[in-house]
């Protein structure tokens, strides 16, 4: 059964966020609340939390994963990022946006798309997923919560306790949050290209 986590959406309780990292570090694969919906992570470098991931959402190969970062630092170990494009993400962040970017060598290989060599990065603008990131020190590997076959992502934390008791090990709920994907925002050829509409308005990128 998963653990359920009850955390206040403004001022997170230190304590419970502790416990959560906790989980993370020793393998556990939770589900948390994002700016835009809610996200499904494990620890960087976790590939049972990944291949978790791929079976909840049957997933294939060529998906992009997303690295959550806490703050522009911490996204530029992980990604190339030239001038043009840096003053482009860096107006539109911390936000619901993901950007597709060429990858750095502190991706692990299994990571990357397999023909391109990118990689999904976001830095989200909710309390509790930067209070959780800021305690890690690391990126967290995510995907959106998108079960098969539904069109809408689950944005109850109870629904998911309910639904993915047996296949998640933690749920993060603090109340209300997106209910939209992120926009995804494909930067690897240096041009923006608009992969996906979502909760992150196109245009600055159009």
């Amino acid at each position: 059964m998963a653990k359920y986590f009850d955390v206040h959406p403004e001022n997170p309780q230190r304590r419970i966020i502790g416990s959560v990292v906790d989980s993370i570090r020793s393998g556990a694969l939770v589900a948390y609340p994002t700016d835009s919906c809610f996200a499904l992570g494990c620890q960087l470098g976790n590939r049972e939390g990944m291949g978790r991931i791929r079976s909840i959402r049957n997933l294939d190969e060529r998906h992009h994963f997303t690295l959550v970062c806490e703050n522009f630092a911490q996204l530029g170990q992980f990604v190339y990022v030239d001038n043009d494009v840096f003053r482009a993400i860096k107006a539109a962040t911390p936000g619901s946006y993901t950007f597709i970017l060429p990858a750095t060598k502190e991706v692990p290989r299994q990571l990357l798309h397999p023909k391109k060599k990118t990689v999904g990065v976001r830095i989200p603008d909710h309390t509790v997923t930067q209070a959780l990131l800021a305690e890690l020190g690391e990126p967290l590997l995510s995907s959106t919560l998108l079960l098969p076959d539904e069109e809408e992502p689950l944005t109850q934390g109870w629904e998911i306790k309910e639904r993915l008791d047996h296949v998640v090990d933690a749920v993060v709920d603090s109340g209300d949050c997106g209910t939209e994907p992120t926009t995804v925002i494909d930067f690897s050829s240096g041009e923006a290209e608009i992969v996906r509409r979502g909760a992150g308005d196109t245009a600055p990128f159009e």
